[in-house]
């Protein structure tokens, strides 16, 4: 089921390098719309918690240390095509490989560090959205 919904966070790489406001900004000038938003800090409990889809993985100990090494921004946006169009906003997870002009482009050092994720799925966008916010939570 396609949804007009998807969940992104600003990593810590991201926040403590001071790009909350110009990542922002990309994504309201890309036309989205931001539902709810936060900003926390996940313990490693909860980073793992979050993560876990990939905890059969070699990189997952290195992602759930660095995703609770620094502060977050969590925030569900809604567009039409949401994820896709967010998904091409962000670029490839490996900056280098990322198109000119995405986020991952001008804000990411790293594959690991790599500014923000972007829900791969509609299914996953529910569950990580739910993940985070409450309905009291969403405006």
């Amino acid at each position: 089921m396609t949804t007009n919904r998807t969940f992104t966070m600003l990593k810590p790489d991201a926040v403590q390098n001071g790009h909350i406001g110009a990542i922002l900004a990309q994504i309201n000038k890309a036309g989205f719309k931001i539902i709810a938003m936060k900003y926390t800090r996940l313990s490693a409990e909860t980073a793992g918690e979050f993560y876990a889809v990939h905890k059969e993985r070699p990189f997952y100990k290195d992602l759930v240390s660095f995703m609770s090494s620094g502060p977050i921004v969590a925030a569900i946006l809604e567009k039409d095509n949401a994820v896709d169009d967010f998904r091409k906003l962000i670029g490839a997870t490996d900056p280098s490989k990322a198109e000119a002009g995405t986020i991952r482009n001008l804000f990411a050092k790293s594959i690991d560090a790599n500014a923000v994720h972007g829900s791969d799925s509609d299914e996953n966008a529910g569950i990580e959205g739910n993940f985070f916010f409450s309905g009291l939570e969403r405006f």
